[in-house]
């Protein structure tokens, strides 16, 4: 029996405000594509962040993602964990001051990748992503789609076993955001990446149908269980 990417047991998480989810029970197995709807507000995001340890959790049976026990997690162990995850923003969060390639060799350089094998995971991970032409280009230069595909690339140029995406078609328009979708399909499927996807986005949702999670009332529900 494989072991879960992600497996939470009666976790609580809270915000600011107070407790926003409780008793969150969740499994993704390898190579699952699952989405995480809900209203603005209703915790996607912070369950995400949660995910990548950037969020604390309040309390819990078992918090494990991608093999590290986030409820004991030490500090020193974050950056392995997020080796592992690759994260995709709506809002891309690129380097405006670099171009694309240096972009993402700011990464592998960060996570201790030897300069001999830079070059070509770069350029491998630009092209698997469709914009192998663009690795010299300004961040400025390239549209908002070609954007979030160097933010993808970004997420994938580790080799992680798991993707969250937190809202990566919010500010695409509908064309631009069905080439991300179908993007990110494509790679779940060619590669085997566990994704977890945060999406408001129902006509992407129907038109790429998958397994799906419901955020509401506090509570996380699995609507097929």
């Amino acid at each position: 029996m494989e072991t879960p990417i992600i497996s939470l047991k009666d976790v609580a998480i809270s915000h600011e405000e107070g407790l926003l989810l409780t008793h969150v029970n969740l499994v993704v197995n390898p190579g699952e594509f699952v989405y995480l709807i809900g209203k603005s507000g209703a915790g996607k995001t912070s369950l995400l962040r949660t995910l990548y340890a950037d969020h604390p959790i309040d309390s819990g049976e078992e918090a494990m993602v991608c093999g590290f026990d986030l409820m004991h997690l030490k500090r020193r162990q974050t950056p392995m964990l997020r080796r592992k995850v690759g994260i995709v923003f709506q809002n891309f969060r690129l380097l405006k001051d670099r171009n694309v390639y240096n972009n993402l060799a700011f990464v592998l350089q960060a996570t201790g990748w030897k300069r001999s094998d830079i070059d070509s995971q770069i350029m491998n991970t630009l092209e698997a992503v469709g914009i192998a032409d663009k690795a010299q280009s300004s961040i400025y230069h390239l549209s908002e789609g070609e954007q979030q595909r160097v933010g993808i690339a970004r997420a994938l140029i580790n080799n992680p076993s798991l993707i969250l995406a937190d809202e990566p078609t919010g500010n695409l328009d509908p064309a631009t955001s069905s080439d991300i979708m179908q993007l990110l399909v494509n790679l779940n499927r060619q590669t085997g990446t566990t994704m977890l996807i945060s999406s408001h986005d129902f006509m992407m949702i129907d038109k790429y149908q998958s397994r799906m999670l419901v955020c509401e009332n506090g509570s996380l529900v699995d609507p097929q269980q």
